[in-house]
């Protein structure tokens, strides 16, 4: 057992800590208090929230920093490969160790938290240490009572897309867009910058009605635009127009976060060209992720390709689909998902796609759907699909000598396994 699932299953049976979310700032609160405060010591926070695009978006605003030498820090959720990526700490990831001796020295106060707002204080308490230019925060679900919403004065919040992904947060009698509109940008701060992503236009509309009190500099997505010319795609404004010069970023949504990253990066004083020479090297693990090398790689014939993209919402199935659209070869799907989430309305936005669906569960998570019904939910929606017990045995149903894509889907937690297996 590796130890990043170790320190997993430790916070998962540990007696006072609850793997059921529960949102309350109250008792993390407290744990920080008798902390001394560690959160107050950090400057330059930025929150990322919303829906979908805050790994991507924090990660580029993070490349471009540090292009710049500058340093960072950065907590992200969920982890792909191990539990050490949530954390950042400037020029290196937390160990093992210190992610163990942190779990000890949080029990001792007795609060009982969630597993996220454990993992949230160990992320504040080797933060507030280093000596860095910037702190990067990536939410969890919803944002009035995420405990990622301890900073009193944020540097600034950035709001990506937001959809009807965390409808399942909500209380029976409040499961609108409209409530997950009101929970994430409700709350936000007054007295910092606000960047706000590219929107559908209703979804916008309510995000300006819920922001009309805020005295925050608000910076609305209609202030840059994503442009395609000739084949190649730009960032735009007033002042700047930056070629997106880049082979690993593929979808419209994801250069949109691009673009929304290289709007922030502009405003924190980072140059033109720093930003022009960093777009090549950005890439996203387990968004649209082509595997190029690695033992799964190897075992495929020449003709196949096979993409990973954790992606689980319906507005990300739409972004996913609308990129394969425009792949000319046969594809095919391996679809995994957790229990929480809509695999109905995910499912069927690739009405035509797929030659064929494969399902499985994912390995080491209990709460996942089973392959049987998933299969009967591909099944609903007219779709080609067959059951698999595991990734090998999918693959082993996929794999020939004919030219084609096998594109992982459904799952940030299932990608995780596939590119521990590579």
């Amino acid at each position: 057992m590796s130890q990043s699932i170790s320190l997993y299953k430790q916070l998962a049976n540990h007696k006072l800590f609850n793997k059921t979310i529960n949102f309350d700032l109250k008792r993390i609160k407290l744990v920080l208090k008798k902390l001394g405060h560690p959160e107050r010591k950090m400057n330059n926070v930025i929150n990322f929230l919303g829906s979908s695009g805050k790994f991507t978006t924090l990660h580029s605003v993070k490349y471009f920093i540090e292009a710049n030498k500058q340093t960072t820090t950065s907590y992200i959720s969920p982890s792909l490969r191990d539990i050490k990526e949530r954390f950042w700490m400037g020029n290196r990831f937390l160990s093992h160790q210190e992610i163990k001796q942190s779990i000890k020295l949080i029990s001792k106060f007795k609060v009982p938290l969630t597993i996220f707002e454990v993992l949230t204080v160990i992320y504040i308490i080797y933060a507030s240490r280093q000596n860095t230019n910037y702190h990067l925060v990536e939410a969890g679900a919803l944002f009035a009572k995420d405990s990622t919403n301890v900073f009193d004065f944020p540097l600034a919040q950035v709001i990506v897309n937001i959809n009807k992904q965390h409808l399942n947060f909500l209380a029976k009698n409040k499961k609108t867009l409209d409530e997950v509109i009101y929970q994430k940008v409700g709350f936000l701060s007054n007295f910092t910058h606000i960047y706000v992503g590219k929107q559908r236009p209703e979804v916008l509309s309510k995000i300006k009605k819920n922001l009309k009190k805020n005295k925050s500099k608000i910076n609305y997505p209609n202030n840059w635009k994503l442009m395609k010319k000739n084949k190649h795609y730009f960032f735009k404004d007033k002042k700047n127009k930056i070629k997106l010069n880049t082979k690993n970023i593929h979808s419209k949504g994801l250069l949109e976060n691009l673009c929304h990253a290289i709007k922030i990066a502009l405003d924190l004083k980072i140059d033109k060209k720093v930003i022009e020479n960093t777009i090549p090297n950005i890439s996203f693990e387990g968004r649209f992720q082509y595997l190029k090398k690695g033992k799964i790689k190897n075992k495929l014939h020449k003709n196949e390709q096979i993409m990973l993209d954790g992606a689980h919402a319906e507005a990300d199935a739409k972004n996913l689909a609308n990129y394969l659209k425009n792949i000319n070869m046969p594809k095919y799907a391996i679809w995994a998902m957790m229990k929480n989430k809509e695999p109905d309305l995910f499912i069927k936005q690739f009405k035509g796609i797929f030659k064929k669906i494969i399902t499985i569960p994912i390995e080491n998570e209990k709460n996942c759907m089973s392959a049987k019904d998933l299969e009967t939910i591909a099944k609903k929606n007219q779709l080609n699909v067959i059951k698999a017990n595991n990734f090998s045995e999918a693959i082993r149903k996929i794999t020939s000598t004919d030219k084609k894509l096998i594109s992982c889907l459904g799952s940030l937690y299932n990608v995780g396994n596939i590119l521990n297996k590579n």
